[in-house]
């Protein structure tokens, strides 16, 4: 078995915080979104090869990582775009990957700023035993939220409908971006693309091959985030801190206020300051001020301000005061 870690998009929703970092590398508690998935892969005897599915933009950025990682099984493989609007689509880059790689094992494939709580292993336990395309669905248990995803209908574990990020959903399972195809239906990703279909959404893919045969969904209750936008990236973090805070043993905290969900780096200064559900990235300087809902990126200097739901790029400096 083969696997695929999706790790090509920009995350422009989380810029300037991921402008020069992929959104997979995100601390989220002492470990990273992606390493939770690369340990998964790591511990499956079944899993010979993890395919890092990236852009050229952070191909050097994922190889240094890679390199540097414990991990014995990841890979890189990278899609030639640069920019947002030339990504092939994740149906598009999936094809492109199996064909530039020659893989023809069954293949497991999962986005990297999934952050789910159970074991791709077991997963892998329940594609084996169906044969046949599987996804794995959550209930997000909100009609409203479950416009943003692809919703499947279930009869039993078996997939007999999907709805594509619809204006009126008639259910809350969503297809997370978690799936697993047997070798024999990889072919069908061309036959697929040629034929004009969406390049973009995996769950037209899934829709196209249950119109062919039988999908299953693997159901869980625990947690899951997708990690997109400043405020679910803070859900992860209040999920791995179990609501509290973490500061590194070599930051300085003093005179402060910390709330619940507040992540202090390494060789980070709070001075004065009040902090609730935000994120002070490596080597930052916070004095006298109010941060709240926020991720504050590197070697970041504030002083005198008021920050609500703010993302600040590295390096940056406020010391004027101003409210934002």
């Amino acid at each position: 078995m083969k696997a695929v870690v999706l790790a090509g998009g920009y995350a422009t929703r989380l810029w300037p915080i991921t402008e020069h970092r992929p959104k997979m590398f995100l601390p989220v508690g002492e470990n990273t979104v992606i390493d939770e998935i690369f340990e998964d892969f790591e511990a499956d005897d079944r899993v010979d090869e993890v395919f890092v599915s990236t852009n050229e933009r952070f191909a050097d950025t994922f190889d240094e990582y890679l390199s540097d990682s414990p991990f014995e099984k990841p890979t890189l493989s990278v899609e030639e775009t640069v920019e947002e609007d030339e990504k092939f689509g994740v149906v598009g880059a999936l094809e492109q990957l199996v064909d530039r790689e020659g893989v023809d094992d069954d293949l497991v494939v999962v986005a990297g700023d999934n952050m789910i709580s159970f074991d791709l292993a077991e997963f892998a336990d329940f594609f084996e035993t169906k044969g046949a395309p599987t996804l794995a669905a959550y209930d997000v248990e909100d009609r409203e939220r479950a416009k943003s995803y692809g919703l499947v209908e279930l009869d039993g574990d078996e997939v007999v409908n999907f709805q594509e990020k619809p204006d009126d959903p008639k259910s809350t399972l969503v297809s997370i971006a978690c799936y697993a195809f047997p070798a024999e239906t990889l072919p069908d990703l061309s036959t697929y693309l040629s034929d004009g279909n969406n390049p973009d959404e995996p769950g037209w893919f899934l829709q196209w091959l249950q119109g062919r045969g039988p999908v299953h969904a693997f159901t869980f209750d625990g947690a899951w985030f997708d990690i997109g936008t400043a405020d679910s990236y803070l859900d992860a973090v209040e999920y791995a801190l179990k609501g509290g805070t973490l500061v590194a043993d070599d930051a300085t905290v003093e005179g402060s206020d910390l709330g619940d969900v507040v992540h202090v780096m390494s060789g980070a200064t709070v001075t004065d300051s009040t902090l609730d559900r935000s994120v002070v990235f490596p080597n930052g300087t916070i004095t006298d001020s109010d941060i709240r809902n926020s991720v504050i990126d590197e070697g970041v200097t504030l002083e005198g301000v008021d920050l609500s739901g703010a993302l600040i790029g590295s390096y940056t400096s406020i010391t004027d005061g101003d409210d934002f």
